[in-house]
């Protein structure tokens, strides 16, 4: 199992801005850098932890801390419900995964438990957990999940 957190504001990632002649771009210019950060945590982790790239099936836990607007107090919103998307925030790490060789593809994501919350009491950022399913115990096509 991989446990560790990338600091930093998480940025989501598959938003895109037509740029012409049917060419599309990534609509915010702070991605590349959140990618390579998360890229840059995991693959040291990865060598500190001596893992090995999986080809197999993964369950993935991310808890994003994104910073709390001083215009909205805990009172107003205790829950982070306006952007970005949560499917969005996952994208652009599963990515930053792949691309430091956690797995060789993200379609090896079976299981995923996500959240988002506002940082009020934790460093901005997300905590990432990634664990080879062949470490969990039981038979994982005999659960249901509601």
């Amino acid at each position: 199992m991989l446990l560790f957190h990338v600091a930093g504001k998480p940025i989501p990632q598959g938003s895109k801005r037509h740029v012409g002649n049917g060419r599309f771009i990534e609509a915010s210019k702070y991605l590349p850098a959140w990618r390579k950060a998360i890229t840059a945590k995991a693959q040291a982790v990865a060598i500190a932890s001596d893992w090995q790239t999986t080809d197999g099936p993964v369950q993935v836990h991310l808890d994003f801390y994104m910073p709390r607007p001083k215009s909205v107090p805990l009172h107003v919103r205790p829950f982070m419900t306006k952007m970005p998307d949560l499917d969005k925030l996952v994208r652009a790490v599963c990515d930053g995964l792949t691309d430091a060789g956690i797995w060789e593809d993200d379609s090896q994501v079976i299981r995923l438990i996500a959240r988002k919350d506002y940082a009020d009491n934790y460093e901005p950022g997300v905590d990432i957990q990634v664990t080879r399913l062949e470490q969990v115990a039981g038979d994982v096509r005999g659960e249901v999940l509601l």
